[in-house]
């Protein structure tokens, strides 16, 4: 039974998922983006047929392993566009390094402000890397990889409901703004946003993406512990 079920939860899941995509192809509707609808469909399947979460990831666990080679497979239309990176590298690094940084500080001082508890926090730093990388990040300073995975969906959910707004009010018209923006704030969620606006825009994106990554990974592992202690026993003691 349980292997009819792995089955089914892996053909349904991306099912699912393939007709979300034909809505939002068709209608062009932000709120119908497949990273939205589709965990909210599934969620619904499986209270109504009382299906546990185990017995799911059985079967769609295999489409959670395909997200390492997923996020290697950005590495492509980087390669395509190297030259075009590299006479930009700098501002690439200097805006990516800032942005991970305000993003750690920025999710550390919300957590402290709502009162979530020591494990809480940590699962939540992370949450502006792409999965695979924030999980691992998790677990190394003390968070729920779990957890992680969550906050890492929702930002990158919300962030690519907001990005065109955000892209429309501030009026970012280079590719590199709006790829940078996006793999910056909402990781692989944003990059599959910004295909849709072009391929530079995913190019820098995937950049972004990738980079915003590894500089995370050193910020939260050094930066991040100072400034901890810094808030925690000698600002807030």
């Amino acid at each position: 039974m349980s292997f009819f079920v792995a089955i089914a939860s892996l053909a349904g899941t991306v099912a699912i998922f393939y007709v979300c995509k034909m809505f939002y192809v068709k209608y062009k509707k932000e709120w119908l983006t497949p990273m939205l609808v589709t965990p909210i469909i599934i969620i619904l399947l499986l209270l109504l047929t009382g299906t546990s979460y185990q017995s799911y990831n059985a079967g769609a666990n295999i489409l959670s392993n395909l997200l390492g080679p997923a996020t290697v497979a950005f590495a492509v239309p980087i390669y395509k566009n190297f030259n075009l990176l590299k006479k930009h590298a700098l501002e690439i690094l200097l805006s990516i390094a800032v942005g991970s940084a305000v993003a750690i500080i920025s999710s550390f001082m919300m957590a402290l402000v709502v009162g979530l508890n020591n494990e809480l926090v940590h699962s939540l730093v992370p949450r502006s890397v792409t999965t695979p990388i924030a999980m691992d990040i998790s677990n190394m300073i003390g968070g729920s990889p779990t957890l992680t995975a969550v906050f890492v969906m929702t930002t990158g959910i919300l962030g690519s409901l907001l990005a065109p707004l955000i892209i429309k009010v501030c009026r970012f018209h280079r590719p590199s703004s709006r790829g940078l923006m996006l793999g910056m704030g909402a990781h692989g969620t944003g990059t599959s946003k910004a295909f849709e606006f072009g391929e530079l825009e995913g190019t820098f994106a995937s950049l972004a993406m990738i980079v915003a990554a590894l500089i995370s990974l050193v910020l939260s592992t050094t930066l991040f512990p100072a400034f901890e202690h810094l808030v925690v026993n000698i600002l807030l003691p």
